[in-house]
Formats: structure tokens, sequence, C-alpha cells
């Protein structure tokens, strides 16, 4: 059984940083993309952070670059959103996704929420001015 648990979101003031969390199980890791998304009220759900686990690459949405980073803890199977400098407009609630079936992605397929299968309960970041 798949699963992505997603654990660390909060509410922040403006400026904050946040580490999520997501705890992947139940399919191959070694090579899947794996990543964040995010969707605040009454907008589209957006990538913000993706890893290619096959080869380490890393795809950022525009937005957060510079402020949020993705990594592994390759011993747990524990993906990792590091997100510093936060601002009101990452306000959003966080989901955990992983794609183990697609070939090789562009940056923009891969930070598009197409070919997913997999996607945890999310995790909600508020951050305050």
């Amino acid at each position: 059984q798949v699963q992505l648990v997603e654990s660390g979101g909060d509410s922040v003031q403006n400026g904050g940083s946040l580490r999520l969390s997501c705890t992947a199980s139940g399919f191959t890791v070694s090579s899947a993309y794996i990543g964040w998304f995010r969707q605040a009220p009454g907008k589209e759900r957006e990538g913000v952070a993706i890893l290619w686990t096959g080869g380490s690459r890393t795809y950022y949405a525009d937005s957060v670059k510079g402020r949020f980073t993705i990594s592994q803890d390759n011993d747990k199977n524990i993906f990792y959103l590091q997100m510093n400098n936060l601002t009101p407009e990452d306000t959003a609630m966080y989901y955990c996704a992983a794609d183990d079936k697609s070939p090789i992605k562009t940056a923009t397929q891969a930070l598009s929420d197409r070919g997913y299968d997999y996607w945890g309960q999310g995790t909600q970041v508020t951050v305050t001015s």
C-alpha cells in the first residue's frame, strides 16, 4: 500500500522558516519523481519543488528558487522541503506527491501535477504578515 505522510506545517511570521517532511512507503522510491505541490484557496495547484531520485535532479518553481530546498534522507525514505524567507504568498496547503511510472520529464512536466499517482493528505502552511 502506497503511503505519503506529510508533517511540519505550521503558522509562521513573514520571513520565517519551516521544514516539511514526507515519509514515503509502498513503492520504489529510488527511481521516481517525488516532491511538493501547494494549493492556496481559490488558486490552482502548483508544483513547488520536485526531486528525481534516479539522478538526484531537482526542479523548482520560479517563485521559490533560492528560498526552498528539497532533499532526501535515503536511509529513511523521507523527503524534506526546507522553506526559508517565507512570505504570505507562500500560504497554502502543501502536498507531497510521487510518480514512479513516468519516463524522463522536462522541468515543466516535472512541476505539473499530471502523472503523479500518489498523494499525501496535505499539511497547512500559513505565513502571517
